[in-house]
């Protein structure tokens, strides 16, 4: 975490020093850094709690957070992009539905650790999680946020699969929600143009339209080859690719550090989910397990989409890589998730020593 939280801010700041303004080729990079220096002392510190206070606290935690949310629909919301998702305060801008994901984690392994002797049958399951989940769920997706959203439901269903409930209470969500996005992407006109331009396999037909953005990402890519242009020689940076430090930072690793900078990262997330998964495996605590699998998913499942739409193996969702991206709210959120994870770990059960024989 601590590595790739580095590394992120490295490649802000190469993706943001030509195009800064009159604050300085150091203005954006210098704001991240002030998030992970409040993240990562709020990992150490989270590090340090105990397991019972992540259970008392996930029903407050939830209820903050979904608070929090709802200030995007009052005065202090603004839209960005068709999506009303982020909020001004003092002239610090925040996206609370970041937090929104590790308060809903924690409460669903909470409710699903206390019931889950009960959780073969399919009304303790849906109660409350499911009119809970579509709260939450539903709150982001009235500010048009589909990306943040499919996040959302990617915890719930990592929940549902670490709790162990049965297969057909598990493909219930996984088919609402296929529906619930299908319909989401049918009745919009800004969706129906990413999904056209991601499956049109001639997408330069569509520049200066859905194929902008997706192409030169593609093209930073390619350009990187093997080695990459080195570090700060990106061109898709120069106000080319429009999101180059949010949403495709990714596209700036492999430009400016090819294949080899794009494996480093992959096999950094990869380490990440081996540590995590370890939790998962080894401990004993079904709240754990849950609020784990929840928060591995989450972080996990949101880099593999981001580095697919770079990729164009799926259309552009605007969900940020983690760590990396550019965006405060997102980075303190991971940290903090990385906080709960140290957490857990500290649990695990250690196997006992070896001693010598004794010599009678």
């Amino acid at each position: 975490a601590l590595i790739l939280t580095i590394f992120g801010l490295v490649m802000v700041l190469s993706a943001t020093m030509a195009t800064s303004g009159e604050g300085g080729p150091f203005q954006t990079v210098m704001r991240q850094a002030m998030f992970a220096i409040l993240g990562v002392p709020l990992m150490f510190v989270f590090s340090r709690l105990p397991v019972l206070f992540w259970k008392r606290i996930s029903w407050i935690a939830l209820g903050l957070a979904q608070a929090f949310q709802l200030l995007v629909f009052t005065g202090l919301g603004y839209d960005f992009d068709g999506n009303r998702n982020w909020i001004s305060i003092a002239g610090v801008q925040a996206q609370p539905s970041e937090f929104l994901k590790l308060a809903f984690a924690l409460w669903l392994g909470y409710v699903l650790y206390r019931k889950h002797t009960l959780l073969g049958l399919w009304r303790h399951v849906f109660i409350p999680v499911v009119p809970v989940s579509i709260m939450v769920i539903g709150s982001v997706l009235a500010g048009k946020d589909l990306g943040t959203a499919m996040i959302l439901v990617l915890i719930l269903l990592g929940a549902l699969f670490f709790s162990g409930v049965k297969l057909r209470v598990f493909i219930i969500p996984v088919v609402a929600a296929a529906v619930v996005v299908a319909v989401l992407a049918l009745t919009s006109a800004n969706r129906m143009a990413r999904i056209t331009s991601f499956l049109n396999p001639n997408c330069i037909d569509e520049y200066y339209d859905g194929c902008y953005q997706p192409l030169h990402g593609i093209w930073g890519l390619a350009s990187g080859g093997v080695l990459g242009l080195g570090l700060g020689n990106s061109r898709e940076k120069y106000a080319w690719l429009p999101a180059a430090s949010h949403d495709y930072i990714f596209a700036i690793v492999g430009e400016e550090l090819g294949l080899i900078g794009c494996i480093v990262v992959l096999a950094l997330f990869t380490l990440f989910a081996v540590g995590a998964f370890h939790v998962i495996r080894k401990t004993h605590d079904p709240f754990i397990r849950i609020a784990a699998g929840g928060i591995t998913v989450w972080i996990v499942g949101q880099a593999l989409i981001n580095i697919g739409v770079v990729l164009r193996v799926f259309p552009v969702l605007g969900v940020p890589l983690p760590f990396m991206s550019q965006g405060g709210t997102s980075l303190v959120s991971v940290l903090m998730a990385c906080g709960v994870l140290l957490a857990f770990a500290r649990t695990l059960p250690t196997s006992a020593p070896v001693t010598a024989p004794t010599r009678r």
